[in-house]
């Protein structure tokens, strides 16, 4: 029997049922329910967007130490061959420092009280420091669109944690104060740097801007030859500072009473409170011992000397004629624990001044307002300037290391084009920064805690390709 054979029938595949009108498009296939399920997605704790913790690590890491979400996506690229726009690194990032806050929130309710804190069960370091201070960020009401809507300066505060190894002694190993704060153009240089942190603050105790700022000796000081060696001293100890090993750091937009119970959250956590020696250091700001009050009671409150070294060198060149050597009299009466001297002498000072007419008002460049501004620091703050027994205990006088990770936070958040939307844009990506400036790898952590998402979701990349497509078209 001849004939034509019939064709034989299509076999099309069960996963295409349904879309052969389009045969244009070989991948086309039924669209799922949900995404995309692949078993290994659990397993490789890949997230929704298919990222896997190391990757995602690197993104997040870029997105918060580098200095923009640009430079970040051009390092991402160059370095790690992962190939973002700027927009989805920020997207990324303040997912990701949301998700820290909510952590940080949720470990923080859990804190007990003080009068009730049981002793906690392990291991505890033997020297701690708690340094609090605050900086400064540009700001813009959220849900305007794009631009600059309602600018505002906004205090972010800052918090440094860190434990410490030094050896107690029964004398002050460092009598004599160092030769770095002796340095008159580097002495110069820290008061012009402190007093321009200081220009915006709301303490009252403001460090005037229009200080004297002599980079070159004084003229009434004469020069004298220096005097022949002396027989040597006895050696000081090579080091006798206090050393650094890990540091945490706590930040946040909120106020006062959440930022204590934020930092006092992360020193119950890392076991502060069963310390046997503990620092807590900051400015003369009032808030800043109002905190050390209610979360910190039992540790040694101790006043920053550098910031009482800007407010002597103020008061010094306001009030004498020969201000570099008042000046480093005053500093040595205050590093070896004899504020009172310097008290003393202000308070003669002012006292010998003609007294002023009803009603007026000085301004805070003049020498009688310097010099008052100066002895109502030193008077608020004498209990807490023992600094010859805090070097006997091993303990930090200087917050030099809160100087340095207010200026990282900073170098990330801070700047004349740089507006965070106040609220969740800004606590986000403030968590994200100190996730990656706190060396405790905590945010290695908090991404391998994160469980993987069964599905992938398609939409963003088909509204790209959408997008591609039309502009082509074009």
């Amino acid at each position: 029997m001849t004939g034509t054979v019939p064709p034989a029938p299509s076999r099309v595949p069960w996963w295409s049922a349904g879309q052969r009108s389009n045969t244009k498009n070989p991948s086309a296939t039924a669209r799922p329910a949900v995404g995309i399920f692949f078993p290994q997605r659990l397993l490789l704790r890949l997230d929704s967007h298919g990222y896997s913790p190391a990757i995602l690590e690197q993104i997040i890491s870029a997105g918060a130490e580098l200095k923009s979400f640009q430079l970040a996506q051009r390092m991402l690229a160059k370095l790690a061959g992962v190939h973002l726009c700027a927009r989805h690194v920020g997207r990324l990032t303040e997912a990701i420092g949301q998700e820290l806050c909510q952590y940080r929130d949720d470990q923080a309710a859990q804190l007990p009280l003080h009068s009730r804190r049981a002793e906690q069960a392990g291991y505890a370091p033997a020297v701690v420091a708690v340094e609090v201070d605050g900086g400064r960020i540009h700001t813009r009401a959220p849900g305007c669109g794009r631009g600059i809507h309602d600018p505002h300066w906004k205090e972010d505060k800052i918090a440094c944690l860190l434990t410490l190894h030094s050896q107690p002694r029964s004398v002050d190993p460092h009598p004599e104060v160092p030769a770095c704060f002796l340095d008159r153009p580097r002495v110069a240089r820290l008061v012009q740097e402190i007093s321009n942190q200081r220009a915006t603050s709301d303490d009252p105790l403001v460090l005037p801007t229009a200080a004297v700022l002599p980079a070159v000796p004084d003229p009434a000081v004469p020069t004298v030859a220096a005097p022949p060696p002396a027989d040597p001293a006895p050696a000081t100890p090579k080091r006798w500072q206090p050393e650094r090993l890990v540091r945490t750091c706590v930040a946040t937009m909120h106020n006062s009473d959440t930022f204590g119970k934020l930092v006092a959250s992360e020193a119950y956590q890392r076991h502060f409170y069963g310390a046997t020696r503990r620092a807590f250091v900051a400015d003369g700001s009032h808030y800043n011992w109002a905190l050390q009050q209610r979360h910190f009671a039992d540790f040694e409150p101790i006043t920053d000397f550098i910031h009482v070294l800007s407010y002597v060198y103020a008061a010094a060149y306001a009030t004498a004629q020969a201000g570099w050597a008042t000046f480093e009299r005053w500093l040595r009466a205050c590093w070896r624990g004899k504020v009172a001297e310097v008290i003393a002498e202000l308070n003669g000072w002012l006292e010998a001044q003609a007294p002023l007419a009803d009603g007026v008002v000085l301004a805070k460049t003049e020498p009688r307002e310097i010099a008052r501004q100066t002895l109502g620091y030193l008077l608020n703050n004498a209990g807490r300037m023992d600094y010859p027994r805090y070097r006997c205990l091993g303990l930090p006088c200087v917050s030099a290391w809160m100087e340095s990770l207010v200026k990282e936070f900073n170098y990330r958040v801070k700047g004349s084009e740089k507006f965070w939307c106040r609220g969740d844009n800004a606590e986000a990506i403030l968590q994200a920064r100190a996730a990656v400036l706190s060396e405790d790898e905590r945010l290695s952590q908090h991404l391998a805690r994160r469980a993987g998402s069964p599905f992938r979701a398609y939409r963003h990349k088909q509204t790209v390709a959408q997008r591609a497509k039309s502009k082509k078209a074009k």
